[in-house]
């Protein structure tokens, strides 16, 4: 690589916009403040943080987000190219310190004949045209003098290459200081997208003037792949989400990603700026509020990322951890299995376990978190630090926009061979007096999730329901998820309890609170104001 090249890979990352357009994984403000919150501490060059134009919400959350944390991080906004996109993602944006504005445009030819019907020269007068629209309207604020501007050929790795040289140079010349060559259907393999951004930095004139970014899909699996052959080729920022989120089979990994740089700093001869042991926490966090579990054998932050089963290597290991571990877990933040303190423990040592994990608990969270250890040490004869973790992550985004409406009070369950399966369950809605009803399904669970939707008035279609151990143990706790749909909307929840009834009940509870969220006065106000 060239000696004149920046030695630091700028990371992107899109989690709140691309990410959270996989399907059921759309999240509210207050989601998307809490997420952005933690990619700041992780620290990520540029939070793409949505596409304001796409609704009220959007632009509610990019605007949020901007006024919050521009100071310290690039906060960006998705426009297509078209003035009310660009003048809605600004207004958004306006307020950052620190602010971008990313515009797009398909370029290729299945794009351009099929869905924009727009000629080569429609093309390139529209990129131009709209890049500097962006421009000069970033200029009017008097701080701004060379503005932080991004633009994407779309299907970029599907186009001819002299004409996205053609589409790529003009930009450039209009004001654009990134451009972003996107992989937008998964297509690419990484041969031929190393060939694409080396055929741009040896053909298009002005190139030096700008970044060259990556924008990867997973469609073939080869997103991380792709993303780090151009950083081979050139490329100095990627663009990726957390735990690969996106549309179809989603993005580029950012904890693959940024582990493959540092690992083999050897071979890329490139760094980042993210704090890497903040990687496992944030998975955490975005698969609890997203909903999307993150699979056992996940690359970097899956549960069995850093587990040894295989007798020869559990052997090796024992010897020395790099005969079968290329990365610490403590360089990612991981939370294993390793036994904790037990009841007797005083509060200053499960506060020194909580901080260690990587959690900073406010006050009345943490006496919760607390007593519900001891609660945990009284049924549980091992306690682990995956069991802590998830106990707090259990309280963590309590303070949303409208808090739950309906809590568990109990449940009971009869059901077994040659039986008709039957709960009866209690909730309380706020200050009212609790209710009870009982009801039969085809098994205890789904006589729970009947007798509360007849309790509540919400009924929500089960789409999907999983149960894990967050430990090892024939007393483990079990995490529940649910995901419902309601008025053709998904809403998810969990539930974590020794009890997987329990849990489950917690976890439906939870998703069916959040489908009646959404029918608050508080949202359908902000909505009428915009």
């Amino acid at each position: 690589m060239s000696a004149t090249q920046p030695d630091t890979i700028t990371i992107f990352d899109t989690t709140l916009r691309d990410g959270e357009q996989s399907p059921g994984c759309s999240m509210n403000s207050a989601e998307k403040l809490e997420i952005a919150k933690a990619l700041v501490e992780l620290g990520v060059d540029v939070i793409e943080a949505g596409f304001p134009i796409a609704s009220p919400d959007d632009f509610e959350a990019v605007r949020a987000i901007a006024r919050e944390f521009g100071n310290r991080t690039v906060i960006c906004g998705l426009a297509r190219c078209r003035k009310p996109d660009i003048d809605r993602a600004w207004e958004a944006l306006k307020e950052a310190e620190k602010c971008r504005v990313h515009v797009f445009l398909a370029t290729s030819p299945i794009h351009r004949q099929f869905k924009l019907k727009m000629a080569e020269e429609e093309i390139l007068r529209t990129t131009v045209e709209m890049v500097k629209y962006t421009r000069d309207l970033m200029c009017s604020r008097p701080d701004i003098t060379t503005p932080n501007l991004e633009f994407s050929p779309e299907d970029a790795a599907r186009t001819e290459l002299d004409f996205l040289c053609q589409v790529v140079e003009k930009a450039i010349d209009a004001g654009a200081t990134t451009v972003n060559i996107p992989d937008t259907v998964g297509y690419a393999t990484p041969a031929h997208f190393k060939a694409c951004i080396e055929y741009l930095k040896a053909n298009v004139t002005n190139i030096g003037k700008a970044v060259i970014s990556t924008h990867c899909h997973n469609d073939l699996g080869l997103a991380v792949a792709n993303s780090l052959a151009g950083v081979e080729a050139g490329a100095r920022q990627i663009e990726c989400t957390i735990n690969g989120l996106g549309e179809r089979a989603g993005n580029a990994a950012l904890e693959e990603i940024v582990m493959a740089i540092k690992t083999r700093g050897d071979f890329y001869g490139v760094k980042t700026n993210v704090n890497t042991p903040k990687l496992f926490p944030i998975s955490r966090l975005v698969s609890r509020i997203t909903g999307m579990t993150v699979q056992r054998n996940k690359a970097i932050v899956g549960q069995n990322a850093f587990a040894h089963e295989a007798g020869i290597h559990q052997h090796g290991m024992l010897q020395n951890r790099a005969t079968y571990e290329i990365m610490k877990p403590d360089d990612v933040g991981y939370v294993g299995t390793n036994l904790v303190l037990g009841k007797h423990s005083g509060r200053h040592a499960f506060r020194d376990r909580v901080n260690s994990l990587g959690f900073v608990l406010e006050p009345d969270v943490f006496e919760r978190v607390f007593d519900e250890f001891i609660a945990l040490c009284d049924k549980k004869k091992d306690v682990y630090d995956a069991d802590i973790a998830a106990l707090i992550e259990s309280h963590l985004g309590e303070k949303s926009d409208v808090p739950d409406r309906w809590k568990l009070i109990s449940v009971q369950t009869f059901a077994g061979a040659a039986t008709i399966p039957t709960a009866t369950v209690e909730l309380q809605c706020e200050s009212e007096p609790p209710c009870r009803d009982a009801a039969t399904g085809d098994g205890p669970l789904d006589a729970i999730f009947l007798a509360m939707k007849r309790i509540t008035g919400v009924a929500g279609t089960l789409r999907n329901f999983q149960v894990r151990s967050v430990s090892g143990g024939e007393d483990a706790q079990g995490e529940a998820f649910v995901e419902i749909f309601v008025n053709d909307k998904s809403y998810h929840g969990k539930g974590i309890s020794t009890d997987i009834i329990q849990a489950s009940a917690e976890a439906y509870l939870k998703a069916l609170n959040r489908a009646m969220s959404d029918k608050q006065p508080t949202k359908r106000v902000l909505a009428q104001h915009d």
